[in-house]
């Protein structure tokens, strides 16, 4: 018993220490304060490059864009006075036209209606009709067109119009957020965003080498319609024409492609002052290395571009250059690979000068290259009603309903030449060419500059007889 109360006295006490303790903690030191976080410390995320660190704002740059963009609405007819048969043609056979509507898209660049587009959206066209983000309509005219890079010129009659200002595609980065900016479907002012994919993309679309290429690859979704339209950056600046999708169903499977500034510049101001590109030829052969062509033409090292062959009388030739040269740079701008290097030389015209790095023999030389024309001169080529020795001039209405066509360019007069060697006499209508209508001599320009081997010549002789001449090109 005595135990028992000697354990409880001791109980009470550790009890009593126990509250004295907390008393005399909670009435001199200071209490434990609970504080309820308001903010928290910005988190940034790798690869995004908004303000705060997270998405970027990207309104800016839809808002500044989508009043520049333009719809594109075209009409071709396609036959109409031959059958694509000389036999059933001769025997009297018409084929009633076929009226064919287009769509895509197109970019504002000057206050004054001028107006970039893709080729390919208005090749082989009739009507342009230009619609605005406004609803506003216009008919359109074609300034210019070229083939080889895929970019033609428009022209509205309209004064103090919003348009995009270039920016510097050679600015772009890898990862960069870039917006898409047209009307696929039909759907009019659609934007969609995604990052630059890669640069300087030879996706050898066309099989031709002439064709520049040297695309900004991006996962912005862009669709049929999309063409033509705009790719700008966060800055609302266009930096390329959207071109191409990679896709095997014809709609987007995760990548587009878009021609940069660097030669949509170059090329919109070659066809509003000159009415053709003027393009500038290194006259070499090359090929891009890797580690196969580095093993095989014993280099040291994979870089710039491989010369495999040298043109007589062309540029680099000239200059000095030799097969076995490998091109680090042009005009201090490196290039290691062909896309790059045609990207470079398409910003020059007939006649510049450039500055070329190659390695020879493990060691660097400098030349100084005066560019060529595809004649292999130094000079610009003006535009001319002259093609092949024959200048042609427009066929009236009242010609055309005679003769019961709907398009041709006749031939005005004949000097020594391709047209002339071929029989083809004065007078005659070109109605067609590889099967390809013709309205304008720019058509007839664009079919020969892209054929290989042989042209194949369709038209109409004055009497309205049908007739069709086949001659080459080399």
């Amino acid at each position: 018993m005595k135990n028992v109360k000697k354990t409880a006295w001791t109980f009470v006490m550790v009890l009593a220490a126990a509250f004295l303790a907390v008393f005399v903690y909670s009435r001199f030191f200071e209490k434990t304060k609970i504080v309820t976080v308001k903010e928290t410390p910005a988190v940034r995320y790798a690869g995004f490059s908004g303000e705060d660190g997270g998405v970027p704002d990207l309104t800016f740059a839809a808002e500044n864009t989508v009043n520049s963009v333009v719809h594109i609405m075209t009409q071709s007819v396609r036959g109409g006075w031959s059958s694509g048969n000389p036999w059933l043609d001769f025997f009297g056979y018409r084929q009633e036209p076929q009226i064919a509507q287009g769509f895509g898209s197109g970019v504002i660049i000057s206050s004054d209606g001028f107006i970039v587009t893709n080729n390919h959206v208005i090749e082989g066209t009739q009507k342009i009709k230009v619609i605005l983000n406004d609803k506003r309509e216009f008919a359109a005219r074609l300034i210019g067109a070229d083939a080889t890079s895929d970019l033609a010129v428009l022209k509205i009659d309209e004064k103090n119009l919003p348009f995009l200002k270039y920016g510097n595609a050679e600015n772009l980065k890898i990862g960069e957020w870039v917006l898409a900016v047209g009307n696929p479907f039909n759907l009019t002012s659609t934007v969609t965003a995604g990052i630059v994919s890669a640069k300087a993309r030879n996706l050898n679309i066309s099989g031709d080498r002439s064709s520049i290429e040297s695309f900004i690859q991006t996962d912005a979704a862009v669709n049929p319609g999309n063409s033509g339209g705009a790719l700008v950056n966060q800055r609302g600046e266009l930096v390329g024409i959207n071109t191409l999708i990679a896709s095997r169903t014809g709609s987007y499977a995760g990548y587009s492609f878009a021609i940069p500034t660097t030669i949509v510049h170059k090329v919109v101001d070659d066809l509003k002052k000159y009415g053709e590109v003027q393009r500038a030829l290194l006259g070499v052969e090359i090929i891009g290395v890797d580690a196969a062509v580095a093993e095989k033409y014993k280099l040291n090292k994979i870089e710039g571009v491989y010369v495999d062959n040298v043109m007589e009388g062309g540029a680099a030739k000239e200059a000095g250059m030799k097969p076995g040269d490998v091109i680090l740079s042009i005009q201090e701008k490196k290039v290691n690979s062909n896309a790059e290097l045609q990207e470079v030389v398409s910003q020059f015209r007939p006649g510049d000068q450039v500055k070329i790095v190659v390695k020879r023999n493990d060691s660097e030389k400098l030349f100084t290259v005066k560019l060529r024309n595809k004649l292999g001169e130094t000079e610009i080529v003006q535009d001319s009603q002259i093609v092949f020795g024959a200048e042609f001039e427009t066929v009236t209405d009242r010609d055309k309903s005679q003769l019961n066509i709907n398009r041709g360019i006749r031939i005005k007069k004949l000097s020594n030449g391709k047209i002339k060697q071929a029989g083809i006499p004065e007078g005659f209508v070109i109605t067609d060419v590889n099967k390809k209508p013709v309205y304008e001599v720019s058509d007839f320009k664009r079919v020969i500059a892209n054929a290989r081997g042989g042209i194949l010549v369709e038209g109409v002789y004055p009497n309205g007889e049908l007739a069709y001449f086949v001659f080459g090109v080399n």
